[in-house]
């Protein structure tokens, strides 16, 4: 038995479960055997056998300017083949090591081993420290823009739910205002089928965009299109429109067969330019460059929207078993009977690469320092075309999610199947690589949502509740390093939402990395619920007061989302619910204690928050205390400019709450004409400058 238990914790250790993890109360938590023996066997791993003659890994990721050495038991020749063609060799005599240059330039190498007839390869990655950093934060300039659920902007002009001509006229007037960036929520592709699982942070392919927030009037074959205009200026078209631009909430259902029924007449105009068309041309490069993971993306949505009206599920798995494996020849032959279906949906990826690409095209021309920031989510759903496309990939026997905390006693459980590690490696790492090169484009920053994955990840078994799980340990430092990599060749800057329990041992390493943490207003207090001072906030930081997470400023304030929470049944322990409002009471009394200190209300306001509402003063305190903070970028939500009080999601929550579908309270048009809007934007401004002045004392 003994001997049992012994291989069971070799075999754990080697797929990277852990034996135990501190809770968010500092103590430590073991993790039984059972919950490890369930995870090996949802992740189908067991000890590799270490043959004679495989003598490389499938992949090796070294820094710039540092020495590699692997041991070999016999003579051989070996030649390293680099990314821009130049070879380089040499010879390894019997057991000596196999000793790599140390000035290799950065990139993705090819390492052949030969001895006589037998051949070994191998992908070597060279990456830099750290990640790219854009020009301003060298000079230690002190950044602010606003961050914005894309799905949530109205505007006199959009179709019932955000779009790319909103993100333009919001980088516009964030540009005029002197912000550096506008933040979007994850644009993954969503699932066409069903519209309404609509979680931005559920996606079915993280490579690949969301088509509804096309801009349809910007769509040049709909405006050339004589049958799409008729359409659009029809009664029941306009009263349509009319309808989904005015509902409170976002009507997904609606919006996308609006937007559907306008681009399916936009795609006859297409399809009748000349081949040798610009537009034509562009297009094909496009779907070439895309390769066979698009085609399968747009074949996915195709058949999914196929088979939904003949009656059968949305969901793959429950498809018609030839139709549940993208390999299959019953998949090969929809494509080639749906070839128009297909290519409509190639169709439109390329329309929304166009425009978000316009978009940062844009932002560029404003001189915007960051211009876009996207954000990046931790995983896709069981339900999404990635999980489709690559099965062997994905482990569906699990999910990911969070032990118990502090804020959520029963832990989570995200509904996500987690990447298999050792497929990653195997793979030397390449579905990472497309997933960063995929998200890095047009955007000048990316948000990694739940940055602590590239650590590791809470598995949960299928079945279990989420504190029957444990952590699973990814090749972290093979992982940063292909993201300095990716990121200093994209020019795209890295945020980590490193919230929730962050083990020390990745703060060192994200922070050297150059990945700049995440640092959430509520939650930089001491002991005596004071605000950490602004000079005391790490500079290698964005700061922003709320989350999609977390209740608005005025939410928070009046407690309203504690009503909620007690309202949707999140809080059935009422002596404990008195006991989180009591302990909001004290913390928002030393956040006004802290705006006092700091000068950031007027001294005629109370200094008692004893039955005292949230005001303009208040929310403009709040916003300029942010803009005082040492952290080199600052993040505004909208929802805070408008003074709104209800969240955009509730955790815990899936139909008890609409998540995803609450709209801004006003539209862009009317925000930014609002002069105390302008004149807070303006304050913003000044905040900042004095914020970088204070540095420039320091040095």
């Amino acid at each position: 038995m003994k001997k049992k238990e012994s291989l069971l914790e070799q075999t754990a250790a080697a797929a990277g479960i852990s034996d135990s993890y501190l809770n968010a109360y500092g103590q430590p938590e073991i993790i039984s055997d059972e919950v490890k023996q369930q995870l090996l066997s949802a992740m189908q791993f067991t000890l590799p056998n270490n043959k004679e003659g495989e003598p490389l890994p499938p992949v090796i990721v070294l820094q710039q300017n540092s020495t590699f050495s692997l041991p070999l038991s016999f003579e051989a020749q070996w030649q390293l083949t680099l990314e821009q063609g130049e070879l380089r060799q040499g010879k390894v005599a019997k057991g000596k090591p196999l000793k790599l240059p140390a000035d290799l330039p950065c990139g993705y190498h090819q390492l052949t081993l030969t001895q006589g007839q037998q051949q070994w390869n191998c992908q070597v990655i060279v990456a830099p420290v750290r990640c790219y950093e854009p020009e301003p934060l060298h000079h230690h300039q002190k950044l602010w823009g606003t961050c914005v659920q894309m799905y949530t902007l109205r505007s006199d002009r959009n179709w019932g739910i955000g779009d790319f001509g909103d993100v333009q006229q919001l980088l516009k007037s964030i540009a005029k205002q002197g912000g550096a960036f506008v933040g979007l929520n994850p644009i993954h592709a969503l699932y066409p089928a069903n519209p309404e699982f609509c979680s931005p942070y559920s996606p079915s392919s993280r490579r690949w965009l969301n088509i509804i927030y096309i801009d349809i009037n910007q769509v040049e074959d709909f405006q050339h299109s004589t049958k799409a205009q008729k359409w659009w200026q029809q009664a029941a078209t306009q009263k349509k429109l009319a309808e989904l631009r005015k509902v409170e909430w976002v009507d997904y259902t609606g919006v996308m067969s609006l937007k559907l029924a306008a681009l399916k007449l936009a795609y006859q105009q297409f399809i009748t330019r000349p081949e040798r068309d610009k537009s034509q041309l562009e297009f094909n490069e496009f779907v070439a460059q895309g390769g066979d993971d698009l085609r399968y993306q747009a074949i996915f949505d195709a058949l999914s929207v196929h088979l939904v009206q003949a009656g059968h599920s949305w969901q793959w798995y429950q498809w018609p078993i030839g139709y549940q494996d993208s390999q299959n020849k019953e998949v090969s032959q929809f494509a080639q009977d749906h070839a128009s279906e297909v290519s409509f949906y190639l169709w439109l990826q390329w329309l929304t690469h166009q425009q978000l690409s316009e978009c940062y095209r844009i932002s560029r021309k404003l001189k915007m320092s960051i211009g876009l920031y996207r954000d990046l989510a931790v995983g896709v759903a069981q339900e999404s075309a990635d999980a489709w496309k690559d099965r062997s990939l994905y482990c569906f026997s699990a999910s990911v999610g969070a032990p118990p905390d502090i804020l959520g006693p029963l832990g989570q459980n995200w509904a996500l199947p987690p990447m298999r590690p050792h497929v990653m490696v195997e793979r030397a790492y390449q579905p990472f690589i497309d997933l960063l090169r995929g998200n890095m484009t047009q955007c000048g920053a990316l948000r990694i949502d739940h940055v602590m994955s590239l650590l590791r990840l809470w598995w949960i078994p299928q079945g279990e509740s989420a504190k029957n799980g444990a952590y699973v340990h990814y090749p972290v430092d093979d992982l940063l390093a292909i993201l300095a990599l990716e990121s200093q060749r994209h020019q795209c800057m890295v945020i980590g939402e490193d919230l929730g329990i962050v083990p020390k041992d990745i703060v060192s390493k994200l922070s050297t990395c150059g990945v700049y943490s995440y640092k959430i207003l509520f939650f930089e207090q001491d002991e005596q619920n004071q605000l950490t001072p602004p000079e005391n906030y790490l500079p290698q930081a964005m700061a922003t007061a709320t989350t999609h997470d977390m209740p608005t400023l005025k939410g928070y304030w009046q407690c309203g989302d504690l009503a909620l929470g007690k309202q949707l049944g999140l809080y059935p322990n009422p002596l404990a619910l008195a006991k989180i409002y009591q302990e909001r009471e004290l913390t928002k009394q030393g956040i006004l204690n802290s705006l006092h200190r700091y000068s950031c209300v007027p001294k005629s306001m109370r200094k008692t928050v004893k039955d005292m509402p949230m005001s303009p003063e208040l929310n403009r305190g709040l916003l300029r205390y942010l803009a005082l903070t040492e952290s080199a970028l600052v993040g505004i939500q909208l929802e805070d400019l408008l003074d709104m009080s209800e969240p955009v999601n509730v955790p815990g929550t899936y139909k008890e709450y609409p998540n995803w579908r609450r709209k801004l309270t006003d539209s862009l048009e009317n925000m930014f004409a609002d002069s105390s809007i302008r004149r807070l934007l303006n304050d913003l401004n000044s905040k900042r400058l004095l914020a970088a002045s204070r540095k420039t004392k320091l040095k």
